[in-house]
């Protein structure tokens, strides 16, 4: 059983992880860090963990922890992946992995000089849906994929993370919230690379210094064209869809743990396959592949180098709202 320390320990780790980790089977929380020691203690009591922390350093430190989960907000991050790499343990980061690609490049250097494993919590490569979507792919059964559309919506205005409309802790709007999860998917479901990308985004009275809702187009190495639209204002909505010159896939609630997955193959106009899933383990999933990684069992999907890869293509986006054009993607080198 590998144990793990969490630092922070707000809204995500309460609605999320913790759930996912009660239905984990190899792996377990013992430790977690607030800044505030009795809302420490207050939630280490509430959820049966042993040992609360008001320092990260003495959480990172703890001989009763073997790997550390980051989930303070999005500034902290890089802060909080070089004390756990300092400290000799493995390191799983929420999205997105820093607030600009340089954070992330010296992540993951410090990382490979550790000989330690750093991933990156792109929860939905763990859901059964995307899993499918990228079998079905690359079995060729929609033939070359043409064009792809990911939408990810979900209101902010009365959201608890109050940060979250604040560049200098969030880094961004949706475009790095939820955006950073549709260009992921992409990525990992056509198994290709963005080298270029252009984005249009709006501002409005509730959206403090960053955007409240965004277009962006990707062009893929392979020539694939893909629009990702996220918004802070829309209902939570995940439809998914990729066009190739011999079919069609489609899924309603791509990514989402919470409803049901529906999928569908097309081919001209008809619906060849169907079927309908559910990912409600994706997160137990998740830690549980990540704990095997460390235990040498597994290859975790998701390492420092893919999260770096995000964040080069947030980055350029984010430069293209500035300029008005289209702007390059630097491509990671992930051997290092």
């Amino acid at each position: 059983m590998i144990r793990y320390g969490m630092l922070g320990f707000g809204l995500h780790a309460v609605r999320r992880l913790m759930p996912g980790f009660a239905k984990a089977r190899n792996s377990c929380v013992t430790a977690l860090s607030r800044r505030d020691i009795k809302r420490a203690q207050a939630s280490a009591a509430e959820y049966k963990i042993l040992y609360a922390f008001d320092s990260a350093r003495d959480l990172c430190q703890s001989p009763e922890v073997d790997a550390i989960v980051v989930a303070t907000p999005n500034s902290f991050h890089m802060n909080d992946v070089m004390l756990a790499i300092e400290s000799g343990k493995p390191v799983l980061c929420e999205k997105p992995m820093g607030m600009n690609a340089t954070e992330c490049r010296e992540m993951v250097e410090a990382a490979r000089r550790s000989n330690l494993l750093l991933g990156v919590a792109q929860v939905f490569r763990f859901e059964r849906s995307t899993i499918i979507l990228r079998d079905r792919v690359a079995a060729g059964l929609i033939g070359k994929p043409v064009f792809a559309r990911s939408e990810f919506s979900f209101p902010v205005r009365t959201h608890p993370r109050a940060w979250i409309t604040n560049a200098k802790i969030a880094g961004g709007g949706p475009i790095a919230d939820v955006g950073v999860h549709c260009i992921d998917a992409l990525r990992y479901i056509l198994g290709d690379e963005v080298v270029r990308v252009a984005a249009i985004g709006i501002s409005d009275p509730g959206s403090g210094d960053v955007e409240a809702a965004a277009v962006l187009s990707l062009e893929f190495v392979r020539g694939t064209l893909a629009s990702v639209l996220v918004s802070a204002r829309a209902e939570y909505r995940t439809p998914f869809e990729i066009v190739g010159d011999a079919g069609t896939l489609r899924a309603d609630n791509a990514f989402s743990v919470d409803r049901p997955v529906e999928l569908e193959l097309r081919r001209g106009g008809s619906v060849v396959e169907k079927g309908t899933l559910s990912n409600d383990d994706a997160y137990a999933r998740q830690v549980d592949t990540f704990s095997a990684a460390i235990e040498g069992k597994a290859r975790f999907p998701v390492p420092g180098e893919e999260g770096w890869q995000n964040q080069e293509v947030l980055d350029a986006a984010y430069r293209s709202l500035k300029s008005g054009r289209a702007e390059t993607v630097t491509l990671v080198d992930k051997e290092g």
